[in-house]
């Protein structure tokens, strides 16, 4: 606690402060902002183009950004604990798309999701430790309103919130774990293993699907070779692995290459194949016409 006395006859002001919770809350607010700035990426680079799922993204990131400014300049501990709230509640919606999928789109394993995990309980842990380190703001002898009682019960119980905070931060830790591990792309088929490329109409367009249903799209960079989409591009474009045969109305020429780690990848006259996480089902053509991951995005046509 803080307290700057006057001469006298003027105010005496009680201040809410200290450096552990100022600096509680600047890396509260840089964390936050981080996290946004990752959902910003992933905003742009996909996930504006998912239905549902990407206004919910820009959601995410201004509101990030608001509140990782509210957090410096207002001084609150309940602006604090609102961050808090905000950083685990933004991890719930991660956790809830990978291991259960949210409005049709079920998210995948990816570094920039593990990072942007791992930052929101650290947000998490440290605006709530700034919430309950702060004291009340007020005027020295002016009666304690009810947010100041409230704050006071806060710092009196402090040693048992922060214990609480611990264990909230360390089953979040654990919970992300367990989602981690459990999620992923689509599962490489084995090399001599068939998969199945036939038609359907979209937009009065006859385009190529997979055996489910799921549009196919080719990526410019890509020659007749090798493919160019690997890494974290591959976990928003899974490849089509294993041998193509042709369905009804495919009359394009069909081939493989060989994937950097080894796994066969379907062709479609020389363009590697490619199915998006932004279409949830059959029907879907989210990812033509998209400029992500290092190049354009076109969905294959039957013509070729």
């Amino acid at each position: 606690m803080e307290t700057s006395v006057k001469a006298p006859g003027r105010h005496q002001r009680v201040t809410a402060g200290g450096w552990l919770p100022l600096g509680l809350r600047v890396a509260g607010a840089v964390l936050l902002a981080v996290s946004a700035g990752i959902h910003l990426d992933l905003y742009v680079t996909g996930y504006r183009s998912i239905p549902t799922i990407g206004w919910l993204f820009l959601l995410q990131v201004i509101a990030g950004f608001v509140v990782a400014a509210a957090v410096v300049v207002m001084r609150s501990p309940l602006v604090a604990a609102a961050g808090a709230g905000f950083a685990l509640a933004t991890l719930g919606g991660y956790l809830l798309s990978v291991q259960f999928g949210l409005f049709g789109f079920k998210e995948v394993r990816t570094t920039a999701g593990i990072a942007a995990g791992l930052i929101e309980v650290a947000a998490f842990a440290v605006l709530a430790l700034a919430a309950i380190t702060a004291g009340p703001v007020r005027q020295a002898g002016e009666p304690a309103g009810p947010a100041a009682r409230i704050l006071a019960r806060v710092q009196a119980a402090a040693p048992m919130l922060a214990a609480a905070v611990g264990a909230v931060s360390v089953a979040a830790l654990a919970l992300l774990g367990v989602a981690v591990a459990s999620a992923g792309g689509q599962p490489a088929a084995p090399a001599g293993a068939p998969v199945t490329v036939k038609t359907a109409t979209i937009g009065g367009v006859t385009v190529l699907t997979d055996a489910s249903g799921l549009t196919l799209y080719w990526f410019a960079p890509d020659t007749p070779a090798a493919s160019r989409c690997t890494g974290s591009c591959a976990a928003y474009w899974p490849p089509v692995t294993g041998s193509p045969r042709a369905g009804p109305g495919v009359t394009g020429k069909l081939g493989t290459i060989t994937r950097p780690g080894g796994a066969v990848q379907a062709t479609y006259d020389g363009h590697p194949l490619y199915t998006y996480i932004g279409d949830s089902g059959p029907g879907q053509a989210h990812g033509n016409n998209l400029n992500l991951n290092g190049g354009l995005w076109y969905e294959v046509r039957a013509s070729g």
